[in-house]
């Protein structure tokens, strides 16, 4: 299987010019700067994802917005700088977002030509625009779409946006997911043209019950409910993700996972399915989010960043931390504190 060369070890830059908590001046100018990626350059990754809203760069009739261009254009530079790689992933495009509360409709996007016209427009904007970095910038097509059964209008979309930024960038890689929020599971069912700069992706939160528990946005999700990890067994997990309706189901309850214990046995046998279809391809793999949330035990998240990340090192499928700063996931908050340097000190191994 090919490797997602100068993108095996990064982090997101999440809540920036995405999932903005607040739209001001203050915000876009300090919330990440020059020093920020200069520090994740010191802590050894090679690469930043960089999550895009439309309405950052675009306006409702389709006019660029330089300032939010500069924005991207300034990041650019610095991780040039640095020595960092990019990928440029659009988080949100007009009429669709992973976070269905933040449009009327989510589906309508894959139904509506004119959503799907702007939306191609965007990539071949930024094609033009950043193409001719193909050595250190990548572009994500669109992140998690959410619906499972939406797979052949997506992988419709994805190819046409596909084609149109080929014609434009020639040798950039054009990283794709799959539905149902980027599963993994997802991974066989993505059908778009494949050439020597594709990239197939996926995100990883598996036990869902362990790396979101108290996450205030999961349904009937209660703020004491804790789980640990590996826990004494696969049964106490599943048991724990019964007492959530979003968790009961996923990997963690496939026969395939009867385990002795939770390692990172788990995530090889989890990964295997993609890892089949990019060895098919001769493509390779790219987990564009992992993480657990700051309120799991620290050295609970580090155990389970131990697993995750062996098992997508022994594979060679390239990854991205969620996430650099705040959201609830951050690194650099007081949460990761007493682990942080450890967790650092894996991207030496």
């Amino acid at each position: 299987m090919k490797v997602f060369t100068g993108y095996q070890k990064g982090i997101n830059l999440g809540g920036w010019i995405s999932q903005c908590v607040a739209r001001t001046q203050e915000h876009f100018s300090n919330f990440i700067t020059e020093k920020d990626i200069k520090q994740i350059a010191t802590w050894g990754y090679d690469h930043v994802r960089l999550p895009i809203d439309y309405d950052i760069i675009f306006t409702e009739d389709g006019k660029e917005i330089e300032e939010g261009f500069g924005r991207i254009s300034s990041c650019i530079s610095w991780c040039k700088a640095a020595g960092l790689n990019l990928v440029l992933d659009l988080h949100k495009t007009k009429g669709y977002m992973f976070d269905t509360a933040e449009v009327k409709d989510p589906d309508l996007f894959f139904h509506d030509k004119g959503l799907q016209d702007f939306f191609v427009n965007i990539w071949l904007v930024m094609a033009k625009r950043y193409g001719s970095m193909s050595d250190f910038v990548a572009f994500e097509l669109l992140n998690e779409i959410v619906n499972p059964n939406l797979r052949n209008e997506w992988n419709e979309i994805a190819s046409r946006a596909f084609k149109e930024i080929r014609a434009v960038a020639k040798e950039t890689w054009i990283v794709v997911g799959g539905v149902n929020y980027n599963s993994v599971s997802a991974v066989p069912g993505i059908e778009v043209p494949v050439d020597e700069k594709t990239v197939f992706t996926f995100h990883c939160y598996e036990p869902f019950v362990f790396t979101h528990q108290k996450a205030y946005w999961v349904e009937n999700m209660p703020s004491d409910f804790e789980v640990s990890y590996p826990g004494p067994s696969i049964e106490y997990l599943r048991a724990k993700s019964n007492e959530i309706p979003q968790a009961r189901h996923g990997a963690i309850f496939d026969p395939a996972m009867d385990i002795l214990k939770m390692d990172e046995n788990f995530f090889e046998i989890l990964f295997k399915p993609a890892l089949d279809t990019a060895k098919k391809k001769n493509i390779p793999l790219y987990c564009g989010e992992y993480g657990a949330i700051d309120q799991a035990e620290a050295e609970d998240s580090l155990r389970w960043l131990i697993d995750i990340q062996k098992a997508l090192q022994n594979n060679g499928i390239g990854r991205a931390l969620w996430t650099y700063k705040e959201k609830d996931f951050g690194l650099v908050g007081p949460h990761y504190d007493s682990v942080r340097d450890a967790i650092i000190a894996l991207n030496s191994k």
